[in-house]
């Protein structure tokens, strides 16, 4: 039999052999980097692959040491874990409360929008949700409302750090589309094609992360408005009142002056994601330092903390590199542009199947998990067909949301469901978590029919 075909059938049964050995429960990096070397074994004895092309594994790995890009990716998860551990990220929320207090839905809307905030800062899903899950879910219960609303908008707005820039997903993203990008252009003849960066995937993601606020926003004002009873309000006593400007002064206007810095700088070509993720950092031990909240012991947490979640990503990154090379050149990469261009429909369908393809990945595999395998086979096809690199990167973004907001499998609702009292039951979350899925559709549906809600800003600060 033809080598080659035999190349692509063993770089085909590649990729579900890894998803079958991550449902049995493997660590995904070993599962990656294992089996792609067992299918690699298997097409050395076909005459499909040579293993010498493995010798450009380690100038991969020191390319990733040495990109000072991803080196922003530990300095924003430092900052999100300094305003999580320093109890900052609690105020913010308990002070907002009481702000939309009075207001039907206040309580829900405050929510958001410190979902929103914490998204801008952490970049983490998991940590979002659990600490806004801990801290909000018991004051909206004891506000008497339904636990459907309440768990629904704690699980959507933790998800918001996937798309809010400064997301880390974002940055990997970014780094991998820019050197896609770059050569797909240089094979179509194109030897000066425009550049993508970081910068503009966190301007691409701008407008449409605050579509999704506005979506769930106006969600919470319908259901205050037909059902008062699900979301009442939660008045502020009359001694509160007279501190909540001091309240609002000391515990929202630092960290969001922060935040704003943060990603003003990066948007107006000021600093690079890097050089703005280090004052982020800093900015964040200054604030916990200001509240006398900054101790050793939530710096060895936090440091720790940090370590651990830059280490699971980037293991992930390694084993994910071991992937692409045997599964490219055991022919795979062809194998998914026959597939992808021979679709009924053209560039719209290769686009609907990727995006199909990565949500029900979305089920069983987290996201950098995700964008490492699918995006290197994926994005060049994409990008070959003229699809606008920013736009595919930032649908990207929310359709892996909407992966970790749909039952039953969502990762948002596992890790409520982890904080959750007992009295909540799964079904109850799974349910609650439905109409803003619906509304994560709706603003997808949005994204393919005007896409300039992704290219606009970013063509208006970098073109």
């Amino acid at each position: 039999m033809d080598p080659v075909l035999i190349g692509e059938i063993l770089a085909g049964l590649m990729f579900f052999g890894i998803i079958g050995f991550l449902l049995l429960g493997f660590p995904v990096a070993f599962t990656l980097a294992g089996v792609s070397l067992m299918f690699g074994l298997v097409g050395l004895w076909f005459g499909a692959f040579d293993p010498s092309n493995l010798s450009s594994l380690a100038n991969r790995y020191i390319g990733y040491m040495t990109n000072e890009v991803l080196v922003a990716v530990p300095l924003f998860i430092f900052m999100g874990v300094v305003l999580e551990r320093s109890k900052i990220a609690e105020q913010l929320l308990l002070t907002m409360g009481k702000l939309f207090g009075n207001l039907r839905g206040g309580l829900g809307m405050s929510v958001i929008i410190v979902g929103a905030l914490l998204a801008a800062s952490t970049g983490v899903v998991g940590a979002t949700v659990v600490t806004m899950g801990l801290i909000s879910l018991p004051a909206m219960l004891r506000a008497s409302y339904d636990p459907k609303l309440a768990t629904g908008v704690i699980c959507a707005s933790g998800t918001l750090g996937q798309i809010v820039p400064p997301s880390t997903v974002l940055i990997f993203m970014g780094d991998m589309l820019s050197g896609i990008n770059a050569q797909v252009q240089m094979e179509k003849g194109n030897f000066a094609p425009t550049p993508v960066s970081v910068g503009d995937l966190f301007a691409g993601a701008l407008l449409p992360g605050i579509l999704l606020v506005g979506l769930y926003l106006i969600w919470m004002l319908f259901k205050a408005l037909t059902q008062p009873e699900s979301c009442p309000a939660t008045p502020v006593a009359p001694e509160d009142k007279k501190a909540l400007l001091g309240e609002i002064a000391t515990a929202m206007l630092p960290p969001l002056l922060l935040i704003v810095a943060v990603l003003g700088s990066i948007l107006g070509g000021i600093a690079t994601p890097t050089e703005a993720a280090s004052v982020g950092a800093v900015g964040a031990l200054v604030l916990a330092a200001l509240r006398w909240r900054l101790s050793l012991r939530v710096l060895h947490e936090t440091v720790v903390a940090t370590a651990t979640i830059t280490c699971m990503v980037f293991i992930i990154l390694f084993g994910a590199s071991v992937f692409s090379i045997v599964f490219r050149l055991m022919g795979g990469d062809t194998l998914v542009h026959e597939f992808l261009t021979s679709l009924p429909g053209g560039t719209l369908t290769a686009i609907a199947m990727v995006m199909l393809t990565m949500f029900l990945l979305g089920f069983i595999l987290d996201t950098f998990e995700i964008i490492f395998i699918v995006i290197p086979i994926t994005a060049p096809v994409l990008l070959a067909l003229d699809v606008d690199p920013v736009w595919l990167g930032v649908l990207v973004g929310v359709n892996l949301q909407t992966s970790f907001l749909t039952p039953p499998f969502g990762f948002a609702l596992f890790y409520l469901r982890g904080v959750a009292p007992g009295s909540i039951a799964t079904s109850t979350i799974y349910r609650g978590a439905i109409p803003f899925v619906a509304l994560q559709v709706v603003a997808i549906a949005i994204m393919f029919l005007v896409p300039g809600i992704a290219t606009w800003l970013p063509d208006m600060i970098y073109r």
